[in-house]
């Protein structure tokens, strides 16, 4: 997995070097290659599909402008989300809206069931992760769902590692006493089971 993760930097690093000296099919190629990742990541900060695609749109925008700045201290991904997660926070202070608390899908108006089991996993989980704080979720999406080190996250969040390894820890202890509720289990066959 870690050669794959190289060799994708490495891809990337020379698409940067590209955009750095004006090549636009270079920035369309690292558009397509992160737009679904983005897409996910930034939908854990806002549910607003128009935002997240203006943001997306920003910071793309700020990655052309600042091509030839990246100093490759990190890799390009974490580079790249660091800016999504920058814009994102922007976006959300410019208009006066809060990062996604979703209160309304805990009170049972979240997504309709599906009978894929794949699918019901994925909507469990959500709604398990809904129960976290902004904060809490971008960063199990970001060690869990994209695989970032904890130094990577503490890059993107431009936070230190001690901060995002205790908004793990507290996510993680939110998600083992929520998710056995959301599977159906009582407090009382918890205690069982222990």
């Amino acid at each position: 997995m870690t050669e794959a993760r190289d060799e994708i930097d490495s891809r990337d690093r020379l698409l940067l070097q590209r955009m750095a000296a004006g090549d636009r099919a270079a920035l369309e190629t690292l558009y397509r290659a992160y737009h679904g990742g983005m897409c996910r990541f930034l939908s854990r900060l806002t549910r607003r599909a128009d935002l997240i695609e203006e943001v997306i749109n920003d910071c793309f925008w700020v990655v052309w402008r600042k091509a030839d700045g990246f100093q490759g201290d990190s890799r390009v991904s974490t580079w790249l989300m660091g800016i999504a997660y920058r814009c994102g926070l922007k976006a959300l202070r410019q208009r006066g809206d809060e990062p996604v608390d979703d209160y309304a899908l805990r009170e049972g108006r979240g997504p309709s069931h599906d009978p894929d089991e794949d699918r019901q996993l994925r909507d469990w989980l959500g709604k398990a992760l809904e129960h976290l704080s902004a904060d809490q979720r971008l960063v199990v999406e970001l060690v869990y769902g994209v695989g970032n080190s904890l130094e990577e996250v503490a890059a993107i969040m431009q936070a230190p590692v001690g901060t995002v390894k205790a908004r793990l820890f507290h996510a993680r202890i939110k998600l083992r006493n929520v998710l056995p509720v959301l599977a159906g289990e009582s407090p009382a066959q918890r205690g069982k089971l222990s």
